[in-house]
């Protein structure tokens, strides 16, 4: 059996604005060492499958970025979405594409831009997870284990039956549940069988188009008919007529919430979604007062502050718990507790037509 990656590379990573941009979004971005996002996801998969195997879905927008910064990456191996439809619709296509290439395949999905420090370690356990989903019609996700009670992450709660596969203990899983508050998160951090949802999965091909057919049938249909047209015309072109009649919807929810047969991997392998600038707290050295800083700054009396300049002299004095980050045309200044509500900023930014700085 053939061992495929799917890619979800089309966010715009709303939440590192101002450095994010439409046109330059997180995943390619350098954000931590000398590569994007996108590169060093790809090179750590190069190390486990060859790069003929990996498939990346994207839309129109980042298609040809995928194509410069990922060359030897296959043409035929971009997908492109012409409207966003959520996780279950992206999934629901890819698993077709890579059906038609891959007959007899299982099928990590992953996101683009997530930083995870041991690599070797990841590896094994995808090896596992994938050795997990040949034993039967199974569902693997990949549950990290909560170091902290954050309120921003959904997430897994696993039985105490599990088996031993590769030397790790696999878990039945119980339950998907939503973003706690934070009492609740606190409560899963104590009980011990909760994980983060990484929004990492693993399955058979075939396994996920029959839970598709079984719990979204419309979309199920929609797909037959898109896989029977891909034989007579352009893929992209039965995309563009047929993809916007998907349903805008999870595949947690669609899915995953639904399914029987699911089992977690509890995962410890330096991972963080890097989903808004105080991320980078965890993935970075701090100084000796608590601050990230990168760029041309000087700070004075600067205590816990996430400060990024593009190139003009940033100065502070006698600041605390700040986000500063400078580019070319914008300066964002936030507290840091209003991080997870930068999309506000993108909201009012369309409010008031001032499209060219998204």
């Amino acid at each position: 059996m053939t061992t495929t990656c799917l890619i979800m590379a089309g966010g715009k990573g709303e939440r590192f604005w101002p450095k994010s941009r439409t046109h330059l979004p997180k995943q390619f971005l350098n954000i931590s060492g000398n590569k994007s996002m996108i590169q060093q996801c790809i090179d750590r998969l190069k190390k486990f499958i060859p790069i003929n195997q990996v498939f990346v879905i994207t839309n129109e927008l980042y298609a040809e970025l995928i194509r410069v910064q990922v060359p030897d990456l296959p043409q035929e191996n971009i997908i492109i979405e012409t409207i966003g439809r959520n996780t279950a619709p992206c999934v629901g296509l890819a698993s077709i594409i890579i059906e038609e290439k891959f007959p007899e395949s299982s099928m990590i999905v992953l996101p683009s831009d997530h930083i995870i420090k041991e690599e070797r370690e990841f590896i094994n356990i995808l090896k596992t997870a994938v050795k997990v989903s040949e034993m039967g019609d199974y569902l693997v996700t990949l549950g990290i284990s909560p170091t902290y009670p954050e309120t921003g992450y959904g997430y897994i709660e696993s039985s105490y039956e599990s088996i031993d596969v590769n030397e790790m203990l696999v878990h039945r899983v119980n339950s998907f549940v939503e973003k706690p508050n934070a009492e609740v998160a606190a409560s899963y951090l104590e009980a011990g069988n909760y994980y983060w949802n990484s929004g990492i999965f693993v399955w058979r091909t075939s396994v996920i188009r029959n839970y598709i057919q079984l719990f979204m049938p419309d979309m199920h249909e929609l797909l037959e008919r898109m896989k029977l047209a891909f034989k007579v015309t352009d893929r992209n072109e039965v995309i563009k007529e047929e993809f916007h009649k998907m349903p805008d919807q999870s595949i947690d929810y669609g899915i995953m919430e639904k399914a029987s047969d699911i089992y977690v991997i509890p995962c410890v392998f330096g991972w963080d979604d890097v989903g808004s600038w105080t991320a980078l707290e965890r993935i970075n050295n701090l100084d000796e007062s608590g601050n990230v800083i990168k760029g041309n700054t000087i700070s004075i009396d600067t205590k816990r502050c996430i400060i990024e300049s593009n190139g003009k002299l940033i100065a502070t004095l006698g600041v605390e718990d700040l986000i500063i980050v400078e580019t070319d045309d914008v300066t964002l200044i936030c507290k840091k507790e209003k991080a997870q509500d930068i999309k506000s900023l993108i909201k009012e930014l369309k409010v008031q037509k001032l499209e060219q700085y998204l």
